[in-house]
């Protein structure tokens, strides 16, 4: 039998795996699946058809799967789905999706959420992404794998963030952010790549070297963006990452990309 505490009030129609525990005054509704290993720690509120993948832990005061903060919300049912082995601070909420998106919001696996930082409705964040205090997410934003975002950053909703990419504390990100890409600003602009989080995790001298050297190409100041993709995808088409760099700018956005200063390609 899954671990409770005397205090917290457990629909009996939630599924609690065995080896689960749910703390002093935590609440869960009735469409709530706690997997094995799941930590609730106290003051924890999960409602809504919310799934917490196995071995994740969630801290006081934590609000997870309450009704999406969406004008046009008419009570559809929907989803939120949280991957294993994730770190859930303080005072974190995430909503589930919307008919506009989808009706699901997905949190992938090992990623960290320290306290406030806030996940909205249809967002799909990736694995390994770190969102640091206070850190928001708008509707519809997708996260990609081991990105991460600085405290008190802001995601404007429809938002792509790419893999491994780098959002600085309390920029306004308005506009994609690429793959590998290091943004910063009250609007955020492009200011490089991310080269500490590539070496952190493991990218090799020349594949940094050839990233950067993509990048200069892309967004030097002669002829127009759509040429220079082209180039780009040309002179380095063996690259994995570059081109995963192309892909992501071909593909169909509601947003612009983020581009840097003018004169400002390091």
């Amino acid at each position: 039998m899954a671990e409770v505490h005397q205090t917290a009030v457990v629909d009996p129609e939630a599924q609690l795996a065995e080896d689960c525990s749910v703390g002093p005054y935590c609440v869960v509704g009735p469409n709530v699946r706690l997997e094995s290993g799941v930590q609730l720690v106290a003051h924890v509120v999960v409602e809504g058809h919310t799934t917490i993948g196995e071995n994740t832990i969630v801290y006081p005061f934590a609000c997870i799967g309450l009704r999406p903060q969406d004008m046009k919300y008419k009570g559809e049912e929907s989803e939120l789905v949280i991957g294993d082995n994730n770190t859930i601070r303080e005072h974190v909420t995430m909503n589930p999706g919307t008919a506009g998106g989808g009706l699901v919001t997905r949190v992938g696996n090992r990623c960290l959420f320290m306290v406030g930082s806030h996940v909205a409705h249809d967002c799909h964040v990736g694995d390994e992404v770190v969102m640091a205090n206070n850190a928001t997410l708008g509707g519809h934003v997708e996260l990609g794998d081991y990105s991460m975002l600085g405290g008190l950053a802001a995601v404007h909703q429809f938002c792509r963030v790419g893999r491994y990419a780098m959002v600085g504390g309390m920029s306004g990100v308005e506009n994609d952010v690429i793959p590998f890409g290091s943004v910063t600003g009250n609007r955020a602009r492009l200011a490089g790549l991310n080269v500490v989080g590539l070496k952190r995790r493991r990218f090799s001298r020349d594949d940094i070297h050839s990233l950067r050297a993509a990048y200069r190409l892309l967004f030097a100041e002669e002829g127009t963006l759509a040429e220079r993709l082209e180039d780009v995808a040309e002179l380095f088409s063996d690259n994995p990452g570059v081109m995963e760099i192309v892909r992501f700018i071909r593909a169909d956005s509601q947003r612009a990309i983020c581009t840097p200063a003018s004169g400002d390609v390091v």
